[in-house]
């Protein structure tokens, strides 16, 4: 079978890793110098499972079947599937989704392999997929959440939680092609994955085919679930830290319920990244006409916790003449070299609006500043320069200033 996949970031390339394993995949992407990264067995993002997958493909220890290009007619031509994992933005201002790149893929695809079934894996608005049906005419389009950490993609699809596939349950061809999409994601799975025990006595992964707009809301209320624990355990921080009391004893001893568990419960700068923000303040644009509480909480709750940070920082270096705020990283999460929508991004923003210089360390930026601020590659400079460096996560690289070092990450995991 063969199966094209329209998008090289974290979700496009891990999905067509995983099926190349079974199945013949072209990946498309713009960027030359991606696809020459990956036709030579490079990784262009930092995720350890792909680079591994790749290089073991060169090495012909763990052949695949799989190419990189950027000529649409030679990724979707007599494509039988066509996965989009290109990238999309929400604006909060204009309650606007930017979902271009997914309709010029689609575009793209229908020229070339007009029968071909689509899936959207892009992050996008809930009842979105049924619009697109609709206005194209289009029935062979169907939807595909995502649930994958950054820097460990390939290793969630591998090792996924669930497998869920959007399509209406009233077309009995789109629901037969999501269980066959079903099929060849559960394929590429790790093999003791068939074999697993579930929390409720089931085996294997489990699979759910339903309707494509209730396979948007599972992704959008799983993010915003996610982001409900980030905001719950920053606000804890804030609290204990605010009264002087020692938050890790804390979420120790609240953690050990059962009921609430220890995922995603160590303290962070606020959640960010690809999906959680848009997620969140789409779904608070999607209550506007339903009554609602919690969703804004969340929103403000994740500003709040940012502006807290800040003031912490701050009142730190308030006796220091010249004070120079040092960033360690813009990237969110250890062993990930993104940064998109970082919580430390607004972090910084509240220091240069307060008229203090910052210095970024980000080894990834191959440009000498970011938003106005310098960026460095030299860390020895840095940890000299900086009065005070602000760490969303530790890193054994900073333990010989630790004393300079401000960060809330107890766990020292993401």
């Amino acid at each position: 079978m063969k199966i094209a996949v329209a998008g090289t970031g974290y979700v496009g390339l891990s999905v067509a890793l995983l099926l190349a394993q079974h199945n013949k995949v072209h990946a498309l992407d713009i960027v030359p110098k991606k696809v020459e990264l990956l036709n030579n067995g490079k990784s262009p993002i930092v995720d350890a499972t792909i680079t591994d997958f790749l290089e073991k493909n060169t090495s012909g220890e763990r052949p695949l079947d799989f190419h990189a290009t950027v000529e649409p007619g030679e990724a979707y031509s007599n494509a039988d599937f066509a996965v989009i994992a290109t990238p999309t933005n929400y604006d909060e201002k204009k309650n606007y989704f930017d979902t271009s790149s997914v309709e010029a893929a689609i575009s793209a695809v229908r020229k070339y392999a007009p029968e071909a079934w689509i899936v959207i894996k892009s992050t996008i608005p809930v009842g979105y997929t049924q619009q697109l049906r609709d206005r194209l005419n289009d029935d062979h389009i169907l939807f595909s959440p995502e649930f994958l950490r950054e820097g460990h993609a390939l290793f969630d699809n591998l090792h996924p939680s669930r497998i869920v596939v959007g399509a209406p349950q009233d077309d009995a061809c789109s629901v037969e092609a999501a269980r066959t999409f079903v099929d060849l994601l559960a394929q590429g799975a790790a093999s003791e994955e068939r074999s697993r025990i579930n929390h409720d006595g089931s085996t294997g992964i489990p699979e759910l085919v339903v309707g494509t707009t209730e396979a948007e809301a599972i992704k959008l209320f799983a993010n915003t679930y996610l982001a409900l624990r980030v905001a719950y355990f920053n606000e804890l921080d804030t609290y204990a830290e605010s009264r002087g009391l020692n938050t890790r004893e804390i979420i120790d001893g609240v953690c050990l319920d059962p009921r609430i568990g220890d995922g995603y419960n160590n303290p962070s700068f606020g959640y960010g990244g690809y999906c959680l923000p848009k997620d969140t303040k789409q779904l608070l644009a999607n209550y506007n006409q339903v009554p609602q509480n919690l969703i804004e909480a969340i929103v403000d709750a994740n500003r709040t916790r940012k502006e807290f940070v800040a003031s912490e920082v701050m009142e730190r270096i308030k006796d220091i003449q010249d004070p120079v705020v040092g960033i360690y990283r813009l990237t969110m999460k250890s062993g990930s070299d993104n940064f998109r929508q970082s919580a430390i991004q607004d972090v910084m923003k509240q220091f240069k609006a307060n008229g203090i210089p910052v210095l970024i360390y980000e080894p990834t930026l191959d440009k000498p500043d970011f938003q106005g601020s310098e960026v460095t590659h030299n860390l020895a400079g840095f940890k000299t320069r900086a009065s005070v460096i602000v760490a969303n996560r530790w890193n054994s690289d900073l333990a010989d200033v630790d004393t300079k070092v401000y960060t809330r990450d107890l766990f020292r995991r993401d």
